[in-house]
């Protein structure tokens, strides 16, 4: 197979799990984090390759302190959408889960960003604003709508002491949100770190601080995707046309375990149709309360779709991936162990029942993975190579050398929207480019592999 690396610059190329490919499959785009899992949010630029030619192109670069990243392309027009931690940094105000925010820039506008969720952290909070820090934000199939995962900036804040002042509020715990695109929301200047946003931000899942032991409950939402290019068929053959699919916590009696363990299942939320919908609240205030977590919209429906509590290795298991939602909407793909322990690919329809094992390898499934477009294969990384896998047959092929000691990594192993193509990095040892510094330097680069005909 035709391997091929696409930069080559001595700095770091950091490709986030899905969205990287622009909607004609002639770019790429990534960031600048010098980590090789990008675990330290250093970048200060959003860039993108040409993958025939090379060339780059910058397309931000930040300022004041901030550093961005996390970036993906929107799948139906040139918008790229990362993450801007906050510029001119204070002590009480640096980078983290809670204090970051979604950007817009637009490939024919480069350097011009557009703040997409607003941020009010001042009660009465602002309907249709976060109060915290969104993450790997991924557009819609149809581009109106953009998930992400949230922190809480004002249940993350130390709280307040004293006499009388001590009051009992909800835990800041990781869920998912959307934001509706074209649906402005200006803040009040009550706070310096207030801004408005060019969509309508809300919290879709719904969190309990501690779990009752053996139910739906869960504490943490996380690793979402959308399901479908155009939602997916309801038992009674009408569409469900928007849904995210996520990794839910939930606990479960454990002996073994001092008789309770989190898990991680598989779960869904049934968005509305009628996405004006998403602004009306449910049982609970859109935005929260001081002492309370912002709510999911009345219409909302979450459900659980996978119970493997009483397997021999129970829950989502395997490196850190994002679900993935076939283009049809009929399979929702996950890692998971098989009765050896191998991770291997599994599936589960959005309606549930018994998960189907799509590899069957000797070897673990070692990265995120992605769904080619026509739905037939799946690309991901294992035995320090990339592979697919017919998900049909559950035959697997081997589309690169196996290489050690600098395998594919298992950030990011994502086709092209043409099927042509799948896009991973490797670590590579190039030359310092400081004057007198003869040491080789790793950074991770970009690559592609062809798909064979």
């Amino acid at each position: 197979m035709h391997e091929r690396q696409v930069t080559c610059a001595a700095h770091g190329h950091m490709l986030t799990n899905s969205g990287v490919w622009s909607p004609d499959s002639r770019w790429i785009v990534y960031d600048t984090r010098s980590s090789p899992d990008g675990s330290v949010f250093d970048g200060t630029r959003i860039e993108r390759v040409e993958v025939e030619s090379g060339r780059i192109e910058i397309l931000y670069e930040s300022r004041n302190g901030a550093c961005c990243g996390v970036v993906t392309a929107s799948p139906v027009d040139d918008r790229v959408i990362f993450i801007l931690g906050p510029e001119h940094p204070t002590a009480d105000w640096q980078y983290g889960p809670a204090r970051r925010q979604g950007v817009v820039v637009r490939a024919s506008q480069p350097g011009v960003i557009e703040r997409l969720d607003a941020r009010d952290l001042v009660p009465p909070f602002t309907t249709g604003a976060l109060r915290g820090g969104s993450h790997v934000h991924v557009v819609s199939p149809d581009g109106r709508l953009v998930s992400f995962t949230y922190e809480d900036a004002v249940l993350d804040a130390a709280p307040e002491t004293g006499p009388g002042r001590a009051v009992p509020r909800e835990k800041n715990l990781r869920g998912v949100g959307v934001s509706v695109c074209g649906k402005p929301v200006p803040v009040p200047r009550t706070h310096a770190r207030n801004h408005d946003g060019t969509a309508f931000s809300v919290l879709v899942t719904r969190l309990t601080d501690e779990p009752t032991p053996g139910s739906d409950e869960i504490s943490k939402a996380f690793e979402e995707a959308w399901i479908g290019t155009h939602g997916y068929l309801r038992p009674d053959g009408t569409r469900q046309r928007y849904a995210l699919a996520f990794q839910g916590h939930v606990v479960v009696p454990d002996a073994a375990f001092g008789g309770r363990r989190t898990i991680s299942e598989v779960f869904v939320c049934d968005l509305p149709d009628d996405l004006d919908e998403l602004t009306v609240a449910g049982e609970q205030p859109l935005a929260g309360t001081p002492t309370s977590r912002p709510a999911p919209p009345r219409g909302v429906i979450q459900r659980r779709l996978t119970f493997t509590a009483s397997r021999r290795y129970p829950g989502i298991d395997g490196p850190r991936h994002w679900l993935r939602s076939s283009p049809d909407g009929s399979r929702i793909a996950f890692l998971m162990r098989d009765d050896r322990g191998v991770v291997q690919l599994f599936t589960v329809s959005p309606h549930g029942g018994t998960p189907v094992q799509v590899t069957h390898d000797d070897w673990s499934v070692a990265s995120s993975f992605s769904w080619s477009g026509d739905g037939r294969r799946i690309a991901y990384v294992a035995d320090s190579s990339v592979f697919i896998v017919d998900v049909t047959s559950g035959a697997s092929t081997r589309l690169t050398d196996r290489t050690i000691p600098a395998p594919p990594r298992p950030e990011a192993c994502i086709f092209s929207p043409d099927g042509r193509r799948i896009a991973f990095m490797r670590s590579v040892a190039g030359r310092s480019t400081q004057p007198g510094d003869a040491a080789a330097k790793v950074h991770n680069q970009v690559f592609v592999v062809d798909m064979p005909e």
